[in-house]
C-alpha cells in the first residue's frame, strides 16, 4: 500500500511538471520582444564565433545564407541547437524561439531516445536503490529523466527569453581544431544577447540544471537532500555542457569521417 501511495505520488508530480512546462513558451512569448511586431526590421548582426578584437564583443559579419526557420532553428537530439557555420547568428524572434523551444523539448523524436538510453543506464545501475530493477522502477526512471530533461529545458528556454539571450550555439567561423576547441568552452560560459548581441553571461543552463535536479530528487525515495541534488546538477553542467558543444562545434567533421572509413 505505501508503495502504491509512493507511486501516485510521483505520477502526481510529473503530471504538474508537465503542465508547468508548457506554461513556459507561452510566457516566452507574451514577454518575449519579437522584432518584426514593431515594425522595425530586423537589424543583421555580426557572428561571434571569431574574436579579432580582443576589446570587443559584438560578433563579426557572418557569411550569407538562407536565414529560414528550417536553417537558424536547427536542433540535434543529442547536442542540442545550433546555428550551422554558414547561416547568419541573428537575434531571435519571440515565435523563433516558441519554435524552437518545442523542437529542443517535445518534437525531436531522438529526445525519447536519449531519455531511454539515460534510463538504461540508471536501470542497470540501480540509480536510485528505493525503486528496485523492476518494470515499475524502469517506469519511474525513465518518468524522471524526461521530467528533467523538460524542467532544465523549460527554465533555460524562458530565462534566456526574457533575458532576451541566446539559447543556440554559433559553431565557431574560425578554421583549427584549438581555436574551435576554445571557441566551444568559451560558449559554455558567455552567451550573446539583445539586439546588439554583446556578451553575456551564461547562467540559464545552470539555474535549467540546479531546477531539474531539485525537481527529480523531490520525489526520489530515501528522501536525498534538494539543495543539494539541486548543486550537483549544476555542478555537472559544466563538464556536459562543455562537452556537448564540442560536439556541436565538430559533429560536421566527425559525420565526415565516419563516412570516409565507411568507404
Amino acid at each position: 500500500m505505501a508503495r502504491c501511495l509512493a507511486w501516485n505520488h510521483t505520477q502526481c508530480w510529473l503530471v504538474v511538471v508537465a503542465a508547468l512546462s508548457l506554461v513556459v513558451p507561452i510566457a516566452s512569448v507574451c514577454v518575449g520582444q519579437d522584432s518584426t511586431s514593431a515594425g522595425k526590421p530586423s537589424r543583421p548582426t555580426q557572428n561571434p564565433a571569431t574574436q579579432n578584437s580582443p576589446g570587443q564583443d559584438a560578433p563579426e559579419q557572418s557569411p550569407p545564407a538562407a536565414a529560414g526557420d528550417k536553417n537558424v532553428l536547427q536542433v540535434n537530439w543529442l547536442y542540442g541547437s545550433f546555428v550551422p557555420k554558414d547561416v547568419p547568428f541573428r537575434p531571435l524572434t519571440a515565435n523563433q524561439r516558441w519554435k524552437l523551444y518545442a523542437k529542443m523539448t517535445y518534437t525531436t523524436y531522438g529526445i525519447y531516445v536519449k531519455t531511454a538510453l539515460f534510463t538504461v543506464s540508471d536501470q542497470i545501475n540501480n540509480r536510485p536503490p528505493g525503486w528496485g530493477q523492476t518494470a515499475e522502477g524502469f517506469a519511474k526512471r525513465f518518468g524522471t529523466r524526461q521530467a528533467q530533461f523538460i524542467v532544465q529545458n523549460s527554465v533555460t528556454a524562458l530565462g534566456d527569453g526574457v533575458a532576451d539571450w541566446e539559447v543556440r550555439y554559433e559553431r565557431c567561423r574560425c578554421d583549427g581544431f584549438w581555436p574551435r576547441t576554445r571557441h566551444a568552452i568559451k560558449r559554455n560560459f558567455v552567451t550573446y544577447g539583445g539586439q546588439d548581441m554583446h556578451l553575456r553571461p551564461q547562467l540559464m543552463p545552470y539555474v535549467g540544471a540546479f531546477a531539474a535536479g531539485v525537481t527529480a530528487a523531490s520525489w526520489q525515495p530515501n528522501n536525498p537532500k534538494l539543495v543539494v541534488k539541486g548543486y550537483q546538477a549544476a555542478i555537472a553542467q559544466v563538464g556536459v555542457g562543455i562537452g556537448v558543444n564540442w560536439l556541436a562545434e565538430f559533429a560536421p567533421d566527425i559525420k565526415r569521417i565516419l563516412r570516409i572509413d565507411k568507404k
